[in-house]
């Protein structure tokens, strides 16, 4: 998806975070059909504060939640899993590094999904570097 340098709207953002859902495998789409994926152009106060971050720019997306693992068939009323997509901060990334926006949404609604799936940050990043290091 082309976009100016103005970046996508919220509207397109959230079409490719749900396309990104949709392109997955059915055993993870269907474990995530209960998530509800949100854009926002910046994460509130409250959500900076939960994960240590000072500044709004520096926060692309957010699982908030219970992941499966954590989650007991004795709980019921929770409110659903969300994954959070923050349009401005992308935007600004995807100025600085050249990334295809559409990439850097499919990284982001991954990477979040992993939360879901109860891996730390640091499961994810050494997956990834993993998966970089078995590229040709």
């Amino acid at each position: 998806m082309l976009h100016d340098r103005s970046g996508p709207t919220q509207e397109q953002m959230q079409q490719m975070a749900e396309a990104v859902r949709a392109s997955l495998p059915d055993h993870f789409r269907v474990l995530m059909e209960e998530i509800v994926l949100r854009v926002e152009d910046f994460a509130t106060e409250e959500q900076l504060a939960a994960v240590e971050i000072e500044s709004k720019w520096h926060l692309t997306g957010l699982y908030e939640g219970e992941s499966l693992p954590d989650r007991s068939i004795w709980a019921s009323g929770r409110m659903p899993a969300r994954i959070w997509l923050f349009r401005k901060p992308l935007i600004a990334e995807w100025r600085e590094t050249g990334v295809r926006m559409d990439d850097l949404v499919r990284h982001v609604v991954i990477h979040e999904a992993g939360h879901h799936f109860g891996f730390s940050d640091e499961d994810m990043h050494a997956l990834e570097d993993r998966a970089d290091q078995d590229q040709p």
